[in-house]
């Protein structure tokens, strides 16, 4: 489906021309003829193929540009994250400081409130990261620009890193101690945003999410080398007990 998707949106597939026959492109793929004629329906959903009686499918004289969006299955890598976090940081920074300039007292409570909600969580040993996400999407709203906070609730839990890397093998006592550090970062934020400050917000938001680009290098290190540490120890007792087999 992707493929013939890629295919279509790059013109190789010219708008009007016929797709090959459900064989045609069974033989070459290496699928079944059901998964041709599922992938064919796919791409009529998305407006990129249409189906006439009796002659078979041809792509769409007025093929739809697919709409940005993240899918969770492509993010897979340390690399897609980085990208994430790297597109956070264009758009957060500047958020930041705008909300410093334009926040109303209504939204400096709700910004207060998120953070308290944090602490409790920090508290009764959360992850805290519905709290976080509601702590940024707060600052967001408070642009008053409702293009802001519809994109971020786009991008959704994309926004919060750890949620991408498994914290939860830490002690509560080290996952406490990682949080509270986040915590410190998001006061910085809160307290420019509070004292009407742009510049300050702006620093403050570059300051926070470096630091995240930092803990996710971290972490990943860590996993990294926690499953090199596995992979060794059970290449050790295999070849241990290959070498220890009777030969005869």
């Amino acid at each position: 489906t992707q493929r013939l998707a890629d295919e279509i949106r790059s013109g190789r597939l010219s708008p009007g021309s016929q797709l090959p026959t459900e064989q045609e492109l069974s033989s070459a793929t290496g699928v079944s003829r059901t998964v041709v004629r599922e992938a064919v329906a796919a791409l009529r959903a998305e407006g990129l193929v249409v189906t006439r009686q009796g002659l078979g499918a041809f792509v769409a004289t007025d093929v739809q540009r697919r709409p940005f969006r993240i899918d969770p299955d492509e993010l897979k890598s340390r690399s897609d994250v980085l990208q994430i976090l790297e597109l956070r940081m264009s758009l957060e920074i500047e958020v930041s400081g705008l909300a410093a300039e334009r926040r109303t007292a209504k939204d400096l409570a709700q910004i207060k409130a998120a953070l308290q909600a944090i602490d409790a969580e920090i508290e009764s040993g959360g992850r805290a990261v519905d709290a976080d996400f509601k702590f940024h999407l707060a600052i967001f709203r408070s642009v008053q620009n409702r293009y802001f906070p519809q994109f971020l609730e786009f991008l959704g839990h994309f926004i919060i890193p750890r949620q991408m890397v498994n914290v939860a093998s830490e002690s509560e006592a080290q996952r406490k101690q990682y949080l509270r550090r986040i915590q410190a970062e998001h006061i910085a934020i809160f307290e420019a945003i509070r004292d009407q400050n742009g510049a300050a917000a702006r620093k403050a938001a570059r300051r926070h999410l470096s630091n995240s680009l930092k803990r996710y290098h971290e972490i990943a290190a860590r996993i990294i080398a926690k499953e090199k540490a596995k992979t060794a120890v059970y290449e050790e007792k295999s070849g241990r007990g290959k070498a220890e087999m009777p030969t005869g």
